[in-house]
């Protein structure tokens, strides 16, 4: 019996390859299929099942385009319904794979089909759990992701406590827990670093499986819950319906053009121009009405924040050997429609003598001088509410950039800003968006919060700001 986890630190994610005796199952697996082929090639194994712990909505899953591929069922647990050819498994229902068993554990809570899929082993052993959203290290999934339900989060969560207090804890303090996230990941608020466990670890230390009666369970779970990004129940209705091939994707989303055509796709289609090189090259000469959105940072997470429509148009700007990267990122997240790239990137646009914008930027000891002088420059943190609320400058104001779109009133085009995140990332995403706004007047303080806390003695200061958004 061979198990492995294979985990995309972009998106905090986890899928699983499992194989005995010649077959193999793969649990939760991302958009690309060639990685996964590939394995099954190298280990000549024939792929069984796709197993899906539920219809995620963090990522869209690469189960349609593998089953066609490989001829493998895809098996989703109780209550699925789904637009196409699925293997809808009944509670305790057992899969046999190779030597081992799966027994799928119907585990609702995180959403109503969610499923936790228990490894048995050549000798009748518990070996262990693949939770999916239902358990993670250090946390269990959030009962907010549900689409289309008339189920209140309060109601989740009640589903939630039953399916761990009455099918996960009675298990072995020996069974491997293999979660369906990791730390970073928005379908959890309190996940560890570690990425597996054993289930008698996690008794004693994760929360939410201390011993606790139903509706204090369900207090603790929906306390401090933030609003989910806008494109979670989107791609969760892509998972459910199906969705272009990963193969015609990357196809269109190759295209190289010139810089004269570029210019005119991006006029005839009304594209988003996304940016993704480093902050300060960005910083230092792009596109005119480009945003910036980083290929090194949380690239994927960050469009599905940031972009509204999974069907606009997109066109991209990238290092060498980049490309096929970030067409694979948007793609992982529903962003299906990109339709090209700037052919020698930056510099050929520079050479063809077209118009470059600027962002100013501003080092910490220089903003501390202008700071001292001034005593009143308007400074944005764009720092989430609970970075913000540990510490940041007097007068700063809080706009995290999860919910900028939310908030442009906040802003005047007459008045100069000067943002900040923690490290400079979020600061030029906001910055980009503000200038493609026509906000002129803003200035991205360099190396953010940590620079300024570090090379600075400004004054810090922890009044604690309540979410507005």
């Amino acid at each position: 019996m061979k198990v492995e986890q294979l985990y995309t630190g972009c998106l905090a994610e986890a899928a699983y390859y499992i194989e005995s005796n010649g077959e193999a199952a793969i649990i939760d697996p991302l958009r690309e299929t060639e990685p996964y082929i590939k394995k099954l090639e190298e280990r000549g194994a024939k792929l069984k099942y796709i197993l899906e712990t539920h219809f995620h909505a963090d990522f869209v899953s690469g189960h349609l385009d593998l089953a066609k591929k490989t001829g493998a069922t895809i098996v989703f647990g109780p209550n699925a319904v789904a637009e196409y050819d699925i293997h809808v498994a009944k509670d305790n229902e057992d899969l046999k794979l190779g030597d081992v068993t799966i027994r799928v554990l119907h585990t609702p809570g995180h959403t109503m089909e969610s499923s936790t899929f228990l490894l048995i082993d050549e000798n009748g052993k518990d070996n262990g759990i693949f939770t999916g959203d239902t358990l993670f290290i250090g946390d269990v999934g959030r009962p907010d992701l549900a689409v289309k339900t008339d189920l209140s989060r309060e109601d989740l969560a009640r589903h939630l406590y039953d399916s761990i207090y009455n099918k996960i804890m009675p298990l072995a303090d020996d069974v491997i827990v293999y979660p369906g996230h990791g730390k970073g990941s928005a379908c959890g608020k309190n996940m560890s670093d570690e990425t597996t466990d054993t289930l008698g670890n996690q008794k004693e230390k994760n929360y939410a499986l201390q011993p606790m009666e139903k509706e204090e369970f369900v207090e603790k779970v929906v306390d401090g819950l933030t609003p989910p990004p806008q494109y979670f129940p989107k791609n969760a209705m892509l998972n459910k319906k199906g969705y272009e091939s990963f193969d015609s994707v990357i196809a269109k989303g190759l295209t190289a053009l010139d810089p004269d055509t570029f210019e005119d796709v991006a006029n005839a289609h009304e594209a988003l121009i996304i940016d993704t090189r480093l902050p300060e090259e960005f910083v230092a000469g792009f596109i005119p009405n480009s945003i910036f959105i980083g290929v090194e940072g949380s690239f994927a997470s960050w469009v599905g924040t940031l972009v509204v429509d999974l069907q606009h148009p997109i066109l991209f700007i990238a290092d060498e050997g980049k490309e096929e990267e970030v067409v694979t990122r948007l793609s992982r997240v529903g962003y299906d429609n990109t339709i090209g790239f700037l052919k020698g990137g930056i510099e050929a646009w520079k050479a063809a003598g077209k118009q470059l914008d600027y962002i100013k930027s501003i080092n910490p000891h220089a903003f501390a001088e202008l700071a001292e002088k001034t005593k009143t420059p308007t400074v944005v943190d764009v720092r989430r509410y609970s970075e913000f609320n540990q510490g940041h400058l007097l007068n700063a104001n809080n706009i995290p950039l999860d919910y900028i779109n939310d908030n442009m009133s906040r802003f005047n085009k007459e008045d100069e800003y000067y943002v900040h995140c923690a490290g400079g990332y979020r600061s030029v995403v906001t910055a980009s968006i503000l200038k493609a706004r026509g906000f002129d007047n803003v200035v991205n303080i360099e190396e953010g919060f940590g620079g300024i806390q570090e090379k600075t003695n400004l004054p810090i200061v922890t009044d604690v700001l309540e979410p507005e958004a």
